[in-house]
């Protein structure tokens, strides 16, 4: 059961500002009862944005209080005060709704950065779909997604071999390949410019560019050296 203080205020509407994600992140909810006594109750956050979030916890303060959420998975802090007590039509107690002082995208972890930008890109998928986009634009953005797609599954691949008592280490030849196959398409894809007088002397970049080309030519060749001598 929760258990609010006696002195809790009417339920307020709460005026929520985003989207919510469901992400469940444990926290540590701290606050200061007016006797001077500091009071820590573990909770949960089952809905977050970067805003603020909705925690199940039994005990909590009244609305308008202060309180200093713990990310108990990452060990950051961020200061928050209870905006609503959440209730189902039937009265049933679903969670405390709190506002960050300072909104944070970062504080509730990278599973709702995952989960919001994955939202993002539903949308984006819809206005493409819509919308007239240049197609070398749109060849940047799917190439840029399927780099994504494909490190995302990388890392997966590392978290479960380390589940698994496997070593991790031999997803990295995996990464590799696919930087050089990322490369090796961006390179394509700048040689189209400069065919194009897309890519000048005076394009921003283009110095460091070169010697980074240069120096990465020098380093290759050598392998090849070494292959064949």
């Amino acid at each position: 059961m929760d258990k609010p203080s006696a002195d809790r205020p009417a339920m307020k509407t709460e005026h929520r500002r985003g989207s919510r994600f469901a992400v469940v992140v444990p926290v540590d909810v701290t606050w200061q009862e007016p006797s001077g006594k500091t009071v820590t109750e573990a909770a949960r956050a089952k809905e977050v944005n970067a805003q603020g979030g909705l925690l199940e916890m039994k005990t909590y303060p009244s609305i308008g209080h202060q309180l200093e959420l713990t990310n108990l998975l990452s060990g950051e802090a961020a200061e928050a005060r209870i905006v609503a007590i959440r209730r189902s039509n039937q009265g049933a107690f679903i969670g405390v709704a709190v506002e960050l002082l300072v909104p944070n995208e970062a504080f509730w972890g990278m599973n709702f950065q995952l989960k919001k930008t994955s939202a993002e890109l539903v949308k984006i998928e819809q206005a493409i779909k819509s919308g007239s986009v240049e197609p070398s634009i749109l060849r940047e953005f799917r190439d840029a997604v399927d780099y994504v797609r494909k490190t995302a599954w990388a890392v997966q691949e590392w978290q479960e071999r380390q589940l698994q008592q496997h070593d991790p280490q031999t997803v990295l030849p995996l990464l590799i390949i696919e930087r050089i196959r990322r490369a090796t398409q961006l390179n394509k894809a700048i040689t189209t410019d400069l065919a194009a007088h897309g890519v000048t002397r005076e394009t921003t970049g283009i110095d460091e560019f070169f010697r980074t080309v240069e120096s990465l030519y020098l380093r290759v060749a050598d392998l090849f050296r070494d292959r064949h001598g």
